[in-house]
């Protein structure tokens, strides 16, 4: 790769981006990071052989912008990065609820800007991560933000009327599946069993039934009779979901989330 490529606010995301984009084949020589903390700087150039810059800095040098700053702290970024960005430069964005325009506003024109919205399994190289172009960005900014994100999991593009949706349902996803687990482990331990083996029961059959659904191309539906026995324990339990409302509930859950991420976008923090 000879594209440079500056993660600007390279926390646990950001550090996940440059592990994989290495993997993926980029030359260290050609990553460059930004922290808030010289001694974070120096623990990822230690780590990775990436070279440590200045906003400024990065902004002048590479060919792409991977901004990771929290939300909250983009606008100020924007000002300290416009004087110094050329409007040839890609910006890709991960932060949650803001869009493009928001960019495009603060820097010169006409940057090409695109939003993508990852989330945490990028850690373990399972992301999924959903791009969406801005006003000014071309197929080619498109491709090159999915070769970035496809080291760390896998891509989606969607236009960006879908990205609070997409927030909902894969964003903010891993969080529901973990508090089910969590309730699903307090549940075997109701039933007898230890912590542990509850714990261990549960995630493997997560595993499990996550790899079928993926594999094996079957509706969930299809895999969900297949467990399910006339008269049987799972058809018991269906039931008792079904009672509680359980299906309503994700579903207000998720369109709670996106809502969440609408007034985040209008500025409504």
């Amino acid at each position: 790769m000879t594209q440079k490529v500056a993660v600007l606010g390279t926390g646990k995301i950001g550090e996940a981006l440059l592990s994989g984009m290495i993997r993926g084949g980029w030359a260290p020589s050609d990553l460059m990071v930004t922290t808030r903390r010289p001694e974070r700087a120096e623990q990822l150039r230690t780590r990775y052989g990436v070279t440590p810059v200045t906003n400024p800095e990065a902004a002048k040098s590479a060919d792409t912008l991977i901004l990771t700053v929290k939300p909250q702290d983009m606008g100020t970024l924007l000002t300290e990065l416009a004087p110094h960005t050329p409007a040839d430069r890609l910006v890709i964005s991960g932060a949650a609820g803001i869009p493009t325009a928001f960019f495009e506003e603060r820097l010169p024109a006409p940057t090409p800007v695109v939003r993508v919205m990852t989330n945490t399994p990028a850690l373990v190289d399972e992301a999924m991560s959903v791009i969406s172009a801005g006003t000014h960005a071309s197929a080619a900014h498109l491709t090159r933000a999915e070769e970035i994100f496809a080291t760390v999991g896998k891509t989606m593009r969607a236009p960006e009327s879908q990205q609070d949706a997409a927030t909902a349902l894969s964003g903010s996803g891993p969080a529901y599946f973990y508090f089910l687990v969590e309730a699903m482990t307090d549940a075997g331990i109701l039933l007898g069993l230890p912590r542990d083996k509850a714990h261990d029961l549960i995630v493997q059959a997560a595993i499990g039934a996550a790899t079928m659904l993926r594999d094996s191309g079957e509706h969930p539906v299809t895999l969900r009779e297949n467990v399910t026995s006339p008269a049987g324990t799972t058809i018991n339990a269906i039931r008792e979901l079904e009672n509680h409302g359980v299906r309503a509930a994700l579903i207000a859950a998720l369109e709670a989330a996106r809502d969440r991420s609408r007034e985040l976008a209008s500025g409504n923090g």
